[in-house]
């Protein structure tokens, strides 16, 4: 099989991890056909069975000698249906039908609602979205013990089907108990990602973060799933409190009208770009690869108007996780990608020239290098950094050349995993300025990013070891006597 030069392609894939792709035979399949992080999806599966995938993730690791990016998600507060007296039931169309908090099974009339915060606050002429918007009511009243809705969409349900209400923030606890067993595990088993699913609001996000210790270059990065219409009100304060973005279009999909979800999309995108923080794209990207060999012409476009929208990265669900062609879902993906970063317009439809009045020296200088990259003959950008925070400014610019990060910090390499342009690599720590150089050069030479004569901008702080203290800028020449000492 032909390896992927990861390096050619600046958008990552994240590919969620399923019975379809959990042995470390296909787990390395996926990684070779172009996978650039793992997501673990907790809402399946249980921790004996994580735990597993994460150890096969981290041979794998091991086995190829670069660090792999491994991102847990979060159930989240899931609103469902109770049970029903024959397992299912039909709603008659236009007809009325009520949920209430009577634990008895339901029937065509009614069922059980088990989550008493929704009956405070729903009012009449809400929806409500069940099975993800197959069947549709509309409140006509609600109280304390009863909301009694007409059918706009009738259909069949059955037991514990998902509700969405995407009329009201509902006053449930951004993590539920199992949330919060799931995140103590991941942390626990070494994730370098968590997403937080169904947020609402910015508080959901602190209070992810306090239970998680606060922020912390030793533990995970924080993902706020975009997927309820409620954030995108304080969308920009999510965005500030949070590390990274996915928008989940999913749920999104369900709450709104389909044609409002392309442009919240692109604003959603834009938005985390101006933070400079990490946003993939997510749900239903290639959904028919779960049983056909080859995608839509439709989900083709989809994935690419996604890389030309400026994403870090594009995901894969159930198609890796459940599908029956998950390796060529992923070479299809990849080859999206780099299709479209080879679209000599892509690079003009990405660039960002914004610089916000509290920008920093940090800021300045990485968009000084993307202005570098553009005028004269760069191979690529090197950074060393700590936390990541420099690579993170520097891939906000998108850059026209990659990024060779350099950390002493496993743990910050694998973080960014999901930053667009980011090649990982752990060093040992740095001194001195001069041994950066001989240091960058020798790990650009050894990674390909430059041959004899190839020009460089290296981008690092003074003093070194310092958070935040990017101050120096450099070009740098690869000479032929350094390829003969990186031979040797």
């Amino acid at each position: 099989m032909a390896k992927v030069d990861l390096r050619g392609r600046k958008v990552k894939i994240l590919a969620t991890v399923g019975p379809a792709s959990r042995s470390p035979e296909m787990l390395e399949r996926l990684y070779r056909a172009g996978v650039d992080a793992f997501r673990v999806n907790m809402s399946h599966g249980d921790h004996a069975t994580h735990a597993e995938t994460i150890a096969s993730i981290r041979a794998l690791e091991k086995l190829i000698g670069r660090p792999i990016t491994i991102l847990c998600d979060l159930q989240g507060p899931k609103l469902r249906v109770g049970t029903f007296r024959d397992g299912r039931a039909v709603i008659r169309h236009s007809g009325h039908f009520t949920l209430d908090r009577n634990p008895e099974p339901g029937d065509e009339t009614r069922v059980c609602l088990p989550h008493p915060e929704l009956f405070g606050v729903l009012h009449k002429g809400q929806r409500l979205l069940i099975d993800d918007g197959k069947l549709r009511l509309r409140v006509i009243r609600a109280d304390d013990n009863e909301i009694l809705c007409s059918a706009e969409v009738g259909g069949v349900i059955s037991d514990r089907k998902g509700v969405n209400v995407p009329d009201a923030v509902v006053p449930v606890p951004a993590l539920t108990e199992k949330d919060r067993r799931d995140l103590t595990f991941a942390i626990e088993h070494g994730a370098d990602w968590i997403a937080l699913s169904f947020v609402q609001r910015p508080e959901d996000v602190a209070e992810a973060r306090r239970l998680m210790g606060g922020p912390t270059v030793n533990g995970p990065a924080l993902m706020a799933k975009i997927e309820k219409p409620a954030a995108i009100t304080r969308l920009d304060e999510i965005i500030e409190l949070s590390d990274g973005i996915m928008v989940a279009r999913g749920d999104l999909g369900v709450e709104l009208n389909p044609e409002e979800v392309p442009p919240l999309q692109k604003r959603i995108v834009e938005s985390a770009r101006r933070q400079g923080k990490p946003v993939v794209v997510a749900t239903q990207m290639l959904e028919s690869m779960i049983e056909s060999p080859a995608p839509t012409r439709a989900e083709v476009s989809d994935v690419a108007n996604a890389v030309y929208d400026g994403a870090d990265a594009v995901m894969l669900s159930a198609e890796t996780a459940a599908g029956a062609w998950p390796e060529e879902a992923v070479t299809i993906m990849h080859r999206i990608a780099s299709q479209v970063e080879r679209d000599p317009g892509y690079a003009a439809r990405i660039h960002f020239t914004e610089m916000t009045p509290d920008a920093t020296t940090a800021d300045a200088l990485s968009q000084a290098c993307a202005s570098i990259a553009e005028t004269l003959p760069i191979s690529g950008i090197i950074v060393f950094t700590g936390s990541g925070s420099t690579a993170r400014r520097v891939a906000r610019e998108r850059p026209a050349v990659p990024m060779l990060v350099l950390t002493p910090s496993l743990r910050t390499a694998r973080r960014v995993g999901l930053l667009w342009g980011a090649f990982a690599v752990q060093t040992r720590d740095i001194g001195s300025f001069e041994e950066m150089i001989g240091k960058g050069k020798r790990m650009a030479l050894r990674h390909g990013f430059g041959a004899a004569g190839s020009r460089l901008i290296a981008l690092a702080g003074v003093p070194f070891g310092t958070p935040g203290a990017t101050n120096l800028l450099h070009v740098v020449t690869l000479s032929g006597d350094e390829l003969k000492r990186h031979v040797v």
